[in-house]
Protein backbone atom coordinates (compact mmCIF):
# COMPACT_ATOMS: atom_id res chain seq x y z
CA UNK A 1 0.00 0.00 0.00
CA UNK A 2 3.38 2.49 0.66
CA UNK A 3 3.29 3.16 -3.42
CA UNK A 4 0.12 4.45 -3.12
CA UNK A 5 1.64 8.15 -2.41
CA UNK A 6 3.61 8.52 -4.85
CA UNK A 7 0.99 10.34 -6.11
CA UNK A 8 1.63 12.92 -9.31
CA UNK A 9 2.13 16.40 -7.72
CA UNK A 10 0.77 18.58 -11.08
CA UNK A 11 -0.03 22.23 -10.45
CA UNK A 12 -3.58 21.31 -10.15
CA UNK A 13 -3.11 18.08 -7.65
CA UNK A 14 -5.11 14.56 -6.88
CA UNK A 15 -8.91 14.78 -8.11
CA UNK A 16 -10.58 14.62 -5.34
CA UNK A 17 -14.29 13.02 -4.68
CA UNK A 18 -16.27 12.99 -1.85
CA UNK A 19 -19.19 11.04 -0.61
CA UNK A 20 -21.83 11.62 2.50
CA UNK A 21 -24.79 9.69 4.23
CA UNK A 22 -27.45 12.58 4.25
CA UNK A 23 -29.14 11.21 7.36
CA UNK A 24 -25.80 11.52 9.17
CA UNK A 25 -25.90 14.70 12.02
CA UNK A 26 -22.54 16.48 12.22
CA UNK A 27 -23.75 18.53 15.21
CA UNK A 28 -23.02 15.64 17.36
CA UNK A 29 -19.55 14.81 16.31
CA UNK A 30 -16.81 16.43 18.50
CA UNK A 31 -14.27 14.00 19.03
CA UNK A 32 -12.05 11.31 17.17
CA UNK A 33 -9.85 8.56 16.88
CA UNK A 34 -8.27 6.35 14.28
CA UNK A 35 -9.96 3.29 13.31
CA UNK A 36 -9.01 0.05 15.10
CA UNK A 37 -7.17 -1.48 12.98
CA UNK A 38 -6.11 0.84 10.04
CA UNK A 39 -7.14 -0.91 6.46
CA UNK A 40 -3.76 0.66 5.08
CA UNK A 41 -1.94 -1.55 8.24
CA UNK A 42 -3.71 -4.61 7.42
CA UNK A 43 -0.84 -6.37 6.67
CA UNK A 44 0.39 -5.75 10.55
CA UNK A 45 3.04 -3.23 10.10
CA UNK A 46 3.16 0.38 9.66
CA UNK A 47 5.18 2.79 7.39
CA UNK A 48 6.73 5.96 7.32
CA UNK A 49 4.16 6.95 4.97
CA UNK A 50 1.07 5.90 7.28
CA UNK A 51 2.36 7.74 10.29
CA UNK A 52 2.98 10.85 7.97
CA UNK A 53 -0.84 10.09 6.95
CA UNK A 54 -1.84 10.01 10.33
CA UNK A 55 -0.23 13.47 11.47
CA UNK A 56 -2.00 15.41 8.35
CA UNK A 57 -5.22 13.70 9.50
CA UNK A 58 -4.52 14.77 13.12
CA UNK A 59 -3.66 18.28 11.86
CA UNK A 60 -6.43 18.37 9.64
CA UNK A 61 -8.86 16.83 12.63
CA UNK A 62 -7.38 19.78 15.30
CA UNK A 63 -7.81 22.38 12.78
CA UNK A 64 -11.72 21.67 12.22
CA UNK A 65 -11.84 21.90 16.14
CA UNK A 66 -12.36 17.74 16.91
CA UNK A 67 -10.61 16.57 20.21
CA UNK A 68 -8.50 13.61 19.87
CA UNK A 69 -10.19 10.83 22.16
CA UNK A 70 -9.32 6.75 21.83
CA UNK A 71 -11.44 5.94 24.78
CA UNK A 72 -15.09 7.15 23.26
CA UNK A 73 -14.76 8.92 19.91
CA UNK A 74 -17.56 10.21 18.27
CA UNK A 75 -16.25 9.11 14.60
CA UNK A 76 -13.03 7.22 13.85
CA UNK A 77 -11.01 7.93 10.78
CA UNK A 78 -9.61 4.86 8.49
CA UNK A 79 -7.45 5.20 5.53
CA UNK A 80 -6.07 3.29 3.12
CA UNK A 81 -4.51 3.18 -0.31
CA UNK A 82 -4.74 1.24 -3.96
CA UNK A 83 -2.53 1.30 -6.94
CA UNK A 84 -3.80 0.23 -10.35
CA UNK A 85 -2.69 -0.68 -13.35
CA UNK A 86 -4.26 1.71 -16.37
CA UNK A 87 -4.35 1.86 -19.91
CA UNK A 88 -5.16 5.32 -22.06
CA UNK A 89 -6.16 4.40 -25.67
CA UNK A 90 -6.77 7.78 -27.49
CA UNK A 91 -6.15 8.72 -31.10
CA UNK A 92 -4.17 11.64 -32.65
CA UNK A 93 -5.18 13.03 -35.89
CA UNK A 94 -2.43 12.69 -38.65
CA UNK A 95 -1.92 14.09 -42.09
CA UNK A 96 0.45 12.27 -44.52
CA UNK A 97 1.04 12.84 -48.83
CA UNK A 98 0.56 9.65 -50.64
CA UNK A 99 2.11 9.69 -54.20
CA UNK A 100 0.38 8.66 -57.29
CA UNK A 101 1.47 7.84 -60.54
CA UNK A 102 -0.94 9.91 -62.78
CA UNK A 103 -1.02 8.42 -66.63
CA UNK A 104 -2.96 11.27 -67.98
CA UNK A 105 -0.36 14.13 -67.08
CA UNK A 106 2.52 11.36 -67.14
CA UNK A 107 4.11 12.28 -63.37
CA UNK A 108 3.30 11.42 -60.05
CA UNK A 109 0.73 13.26 -58.09
CA UNK A 110 0.87 14.18 -54.42
CA UNK A 111 -2.50 13.89 -52.67
CA UNK A 112 -3.13 14.58 -48.67
CA UNK A 113 -4.45 11.90 -46.48
CA UNK A 114 -5.88 12.59 -43.23
CA UNK A 115 -6.20 9.76 -40.36
CA UNK A 116 -6.46 9.04 -37.00
CA UNK A 117 -3.05 6.95 -35.41
CA UNK A 118 -3.98 5.19 -31.98
CA UNK A 119 -1.68 5.66 -29.36
CA UNK A 120 -1.95 3.72 -26.35
CA UNK A 121 -0.31 4.62 -22.78
CA UNK A 122 -0.06 2.47 -19.59
CA UNK A 123 0.35 4.09 -16.23
CA UNK A 124 -0.30 3.57 -12.84
CA UNK A 125 -3.08 5.10 -10.59
CA UNK A 126 -3.28 5.51 -6.95
CA UNK A 127 -6.33 6.15 -4.56
CA UNK A 128 -5.79 7.50 -1.10
CA UNK A 129 -9.50 7.28 0.57
CA UNK A 130 -10.31 8.62 4.06
CA UNK A 131 -13.27 7.04 5.47
CA UNK A 132 -15.06 9.37 8.68
CA UNK A 133 -17.68 6.58 10.57
CA UNK A 134 -19.90 7.51 13.08
CA UNK A 135 -18.24 5.32 16.46
CA UNK A 136 -21.41 4.43 18.11
CA UNK A 137 -23.21 2.75 15.18
CA UNK A 138 -19.93 2.07 13.09
CA UNK A 139 -21.64 3.45 10.15
CA UNK A 140 -19.80 5.42 7.36
CA UNK A 141 -20.82 9.20 7.13
CA UNK A 142 -18.29 10.76 5.08
CA UNK A 143 -15.77 9.28 2.42
CA UNK A 144 -12.99 11.11 0.36
CA UNK A 145 -10.93 9.98 -2.20
CA UNK A 146 -7.69 11.56 -3.96
CA UNK A 147 -6.97 10.16 -7.34
CA UNK A 148 -3.42 10.66 -9.38
CA UNK A 149 -1.35 9.10 -11.42
CA UNK A 150 1.83 7.55 -9.58
CA UNK A 151 5.13 8.77 -10.07
CA UNK A 152 8.67 7.38 -8.82
CA UNK A 153 9.70 9.91 -5.99
CA UNK A 154 12.51 10.08 -3.26
CA UNK A 155 10.76 9.11 0.14
CA UNK A 156 10.60 12.89 1.16
CA UNK A 157 8.62 14.07 -2.25
CA UNK A 158 6.47 10.85 -1.15
CA UNK A 159 5.78 12.03 2.05
CA UNK A 160 5.11 16.09 0.44
CA UNK A 161 2.40 14.46 -1.56
CA UNK A 162 0.74 12.53 0.94
CA UNK A 163 0.63 15.68 3.22
CA UNK A 164 -0.88 17.61 -0.23
CA UNK A 165 -3.52 14.40 -0.62
CA UNK A 166 -4.61 14.28 2.82
CA UNK A 167 -4.90 18.35 2.75
CA UNK A 168 -6.69 17.96 -0.90
CA UNK A 169 -9.37 15.70 0.70
CA UNK A 170 -9.95 17.53 3.75
CA UNK A 171 -10.00 20.76 1.65
CA UNK A 172 -13.53 19.19 0.91
CA UNK A 173 -14.64 17.88 4.18
CA UNK A 174 -17.54 20.89 4.86
CA UNK A 175 -17.76 20.88 8.68
CA UNK A 176 -16.17 21.21 12.04
CA UNK A 177 -16.43 19.88 15.52
CA UNK A 178 -20.33 20.32 16.45
CA UNK A 179 -21.02 21.89 13.45
CA UNK A 180 -24.15 21.41 11.17
CA UNK A 181 -24.25 19.77 8.18
CA UNK A 182 -24.03 22.37 5.43
CA UNK A 183 -26.67 23.97 3.39
CA UNK A 184 -25.59 23.21 -0.32
CA UNK A 185 -24.96 18.97 -1.16
CA UNK A 186 -21.30 17.69 -0.96
CA UNK A 187 -19.78 16.45 -4.51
Amino acid sequence: MAPLLLLAACATGPRVRTDMDPEADFSRYRSWAFYQPLAMEESGYTSYLTERIRAAVRREMTARGYVHDERSPDLRINFQGVVREKTDVYTVPRTDIQYFYSYRARTYVGVPVWYDEAQVSHYREGTLTLDVVDAARNRLVWTGDAIGRVVQRTPQERAEAADQAVAAIFARYPFRAGGAAPAAPVR
